[in-house]
């Protein structure tokens, strides 16, 4: 950080301390109601969700050679393959916005091209198989069809368009040589290694297995038995590291993982400080900002009330499937079905935690246009649909 930068940042810190009224009612229930929603986060999605995300993106980093993600997701892979393998991963991933991050920075500092990568990135949280049952079923068949239609055009023509603003700034940095350790091939063979990731991704998908609403049914029934599931997961993993991996690949994927984690968390934790500070918590209404604003701008279907509940939904953090049925409470308060599609298209994918780490990642001005792009095109999607339906 340069010291200008230190210094407004001082200069901000001490007008923050000097003039927000800590004694104000409103001020200390956001505060708390900060603490709370890092409390939840950390309970629900370090353990069972980050972690695993981490252990794979590490594996990547040292693993998965650069020339592999480059013959799949750089600028000279056929297009059709890799916006074709980003855009539907979210029916293999049931992660959210927070989750997709490690995997998203593992590939994309492999060498994918910033538009399959962004595919990814979106796609992730967005194409999630259950949630889009679950969309179908509480708000109705048109929002889980639009939702998931929506979010598979959304993921190729935003990466499309990242891949077409910043192409040459990516080719550039393909050039570059990655000098993180690639083990010899020869070690295992192409199905051991695909073994390996798939079991890492099994993993990751059934220890953050979320609770169902409806106590019965086949999402359920895996829900009652995820632990087993995952535990067999975890003594099959432990057996291919014991007798497929030299002690020095698992040195080197623990270093990767924990590179991973100390530059992706501490931007995770201060982003869910912020959002719960000024939003709250999804459920409450304890936040700095109080909800009953929010709700008053997206009655209708007029352009601001899309807008406004697009850029909302890009802020606030929202846990995989809990969007649901809190746009079934804001529809019963008088939202708009437009503006409902458009926080449905905007929240899973986006959120304050997430645009600082993308940021580490990719940069400010790529940051900027990626959020730009999803809350233009979820503005103008909630209006269209508003409008039909």
């Amino acid at each position: 950080m340069k010291e200008w930068q230190k210094f407004i940042l001082y200069v901000l810190v001490f007008l923050a301390a000097y003039f927000i009224p800590f004694n104000h009612s409103r001020v200390e229930i956001s505060i708390l109601e900060a603490f709370k929603m890092l409390g939840e986060y950390a309970r629900e999605h370090v353990l069972f969700c980050l972690i695993p995300a981490f252990f794979i993106a590490g594996a990547i980093a040292i693993f998965v050679s650069q020339e592999a993600v480059l013959k799949y997701f750089g600028s000279k892979a056929k297009k059709w393959i890799s916006y074709s393998v980003a855009s539907v991963s979210g029916t293999v991933l049931a992660v959210c916005s927070c989750t997709v991050l490690p995997l998203f920075a593992g590939i994309y500092m492999r060498g994918a091209g910033i538009g399959p990568a962004i595919a990814f990135l979106y796609s992730g949280p967005a194409i999630n198989v259950l949630a889009i049952i679950l969309t179908a079923r509480i708000l109705g068949w048109e929002f889980g069809i639009a939702r998931a239609i929506g979010a598979i055009i959304f993921s190729v023509v935003i990466g499309l368009i990242m891949s077409f603003i910043y192409g040459k700034e990516n080719t550039n940095r393909e050039e570059i040589s990655l000098e993180s350790g690639n083990f010899n091939d020869e070690l295992r063979s192409g199905w051991q290694n695909l073994l390996y990731f798939a079991n890492l991704v099994f993993i990751l998908i059934f220890a953050a297995w979320a609770k169902p609403q409806n106590s019965e049914g086949f999402w359920y029934a895996i829900y009652k038995i995820h632990w087993p599931i995952t535990i067999a997961f975890l003594l099959t993993l432990t057996y291919m590291l014991v007798k497929w991996f030299e002690k020095e690949e698992l040195k080197q994927w623990v270093g990767s993982t924990w590179d991973f984690a100390q530059k992706i968390l501490p931007l995770l934790f201060a982003g869910v400080l912020v959002a719960g500070f000024f939003m709250g918590r999804p459920e409450t209404d304890a936040g700095i900002i109080p909800s009953t604003w929010i709700s008053a701008f997206v009655g209708g279907n007029s352009i601001f009330a899309n807008f406004i509940a697009s850029l909302v939904g890009s802020l606030m953090y929202f846990a995989t499937l809990t969007e649901v049925p809190i746009l079934q409470g804001l529809l019963g308060s008088g939202m708009g079905k437009g503006p409902a599609l458009a926080l449905l298209l905007a929240g899973p994918a986006l959120s304050l935690p997430n645009m600082l780490v993308i940021k580490s990642v990719i940069g400010t001005k790529k940051t900027l246009t990626y959020v730009f792009l999803v809350v233009l095109m979820s503005t103008f999607t909630g209006l269209v649909f508003g409008n039909i339906f």
